[in-house]
């Protein structure tokens, strides 16, 4: 299920449910229910079970686990410069202003002048809080070290403590994963399931490890991102306030299916020496038991990497569309799917990102707007010239196999060794020194094509 957590009316940001959505869709990640896809576990915003929540904190209060607080920021605000490091807790919670040091006609009279206040759990003093962690074995907590956090905010939204262990207990929700700083809150979450009555109900925890900076100190963020030019986002997000875009991996040109696997990979291994796995084969494979405890550094290296041997080991007909749009930015239009295929078959071992594409196959479909003039003029001699209209004059272009020994016979006839033609050749038909076998190219090229670029370059050798 996507359950969006949205009761932090400040932090609400316009679009950004959407983004989440968009952001599943494109790794292949399909809720069973959703807002968009209504089952038996709805409503799915947490804003639109408004009323579930001040019923159960309700409960708590009249069972003696919560209760009103009615203290005004400025309050908070000056008890925070009396006391240093100051928690609303058991050891100020009979200081200040709430329900447990109000008389019963003072709460009453406070709430029916609609005062505002929040509603805080009572932690109790000096208990220990257990519970299992799948990941980190028995976690215990003392209670004399955790604060009364807030359950309801003065607008009547939950906090996330209170909203999530009311859903997860409505929505019937068997595993509680989260990042390990999610921690410090379990002890509350843990007396909340116990003060609700709903403690054989509890799901399952698990606090998985951070994704650290590459240099392993703290946890990765955007500005890491920013600042060392590699994504964090799964796909371009805008600011809808400024218009700033944050790049994604998906624009930056990673497939889902690298981007998928380089994820599960950072904090978790199936003990082999494997390293590429499918969504499939994740589902197959995947043990909560080999979850590493410590964060995983990230490496954008390596995802790269995930990237690449994704790229290789797929499909060019799988390839194609996404090939295909990055060569329409580059104002390249694609005619021949068939001949896109074959292109991408012959070139995508030299991919790493989809950009990579347009300069690894550019020239098949356009003619080079530039040459490499400098690796060539150096040794160009008019026998060379001479030479390749002689072989432009041959052409066949049956096969790569046959084209490259004619090439050869031709260039002892002429008494020159095949290596000093090559790389001429090759910067005749693609304008630089990089792409796959020179007569692979010139046979995808044909004979009419292969013939004009000789000619062209020749020409412009010579001057």
């Amino acid at each position: 299920m996507l359950r969006v957590e949205d009761t932090d009316q400040n932090r609400f940001v316009e679009g950004a449910e959407q983004y989440i959505v968009d952001c599943l869709n494109w790794c292949g990640i399909a809720p069973d229910e959703s807002p968009n896809k209504p089952g038996a576990y709805g409503p799915y915003r947490q804003s639109e079970r408004k009323p579930s929540y001040s019923k159960f904190a309700e409960q708590l209060i009249s069972d003696g686990y919560a209760y009103y607080a009615f203290d005004t920021p400025e309050e908070l605000e000056a008890k925070r410069k009396e006391i240093p490091n100051f928690q609303y807790g058991q050891a100020t919670r009979m200081q200040m202003r709430n329900s447990l040091t109000l008389t019963l006609s003072e709460v009453e009279e406070l709430l029916t002048a609609k005062t505002p206040h929040v509603v805080r759990i009572k932690v109790p003093e000096d208990e220990i809080v257990h519970f299992n962690d799948l990941i980190r074995g028995d976690v215990s907590f003392e209670t004399s070290l955790v604060d009364d956090k807030v359950l309801l905010k003065a607008d009547g939204m939950p906090t996330y403590h209170l909203a999530v262990v009311v859903d997860d207990k409505a929505m019937e929700i068997s595993h509680a994963f989260r990042g390990e700083e999610w921690l410090p809150s379990a002890p509350i979450h843990i007396l909340l399931w116990k003060y609700l009555g709903w403690e054989s109900d509890m799901p399952q925890w698990a606090h998985l490890p951070l994704i650290l900076k590459p240099d392993g100190h703290g946890k990765l963020s955007k500005r890491d991102g920013d600042r060392l030019g590699f994504p964090v986002y799964a796909m371009n997000w805008t600011d809808p306030k400024t218009g700033d875009v944050t790049k994604g991996f998906k624009e930056m040109g990673f497939l889902p299916e690298a981007f998928i696997n380089m994820l599960a990979l950072l904090g978790w291994n199936d003990g082999t020496d494997q390293e590429l796995f499918s969504l499939k084969e994740l589902e197959d494979k995947f043990s909560i038991e080999r979850i590493s405890k410590a964060g995983a550094k990230f490496d954008f290296e390596k995802a790269k990497w995930y990237n690449h041997e994704w790229i290789k080991s797929d499909s060019a007909e799988h390839l194609a569309p996404s090939v295909k749009i990055e060569l329409q930015k580059a104002g390249i239009e694609v005619k021949d799917e068939t001949f896109l295929n074959t292109v991408i078959d012959l070139i995508k071992d030299r991919c790493t990102l989809l950009p990579d594409f347009v300069a690894q196959s550019g020239y098949f479909f356009t003619s080079p707007a530039e040459y490499d003039v400098n690796s060539v003029k150096p040794k160009w001699s008019a026998e060379k010239a001479d030479f390749f209209n002689a072989f432009a004059e041959k052409l066949t272009l049956t096969d790569a196999v046959s084209e490259e020994a004619a090439f050869k016979a031709l260039a002892e006839e002429k008494g020159f060794k095949p290596g000093e033609l090559m790389l001429p050749f090759r910067i005749m038909l693609v304008g630089g020194k990089f792409g796959p076998g020179v007569f692979d190219i010139a046979v995808l090229l044909r004979v009419e094509e292969t013939k004009a670029r000789i000619a062209k370059a020749v020409n412009l050798f010579n001057s």
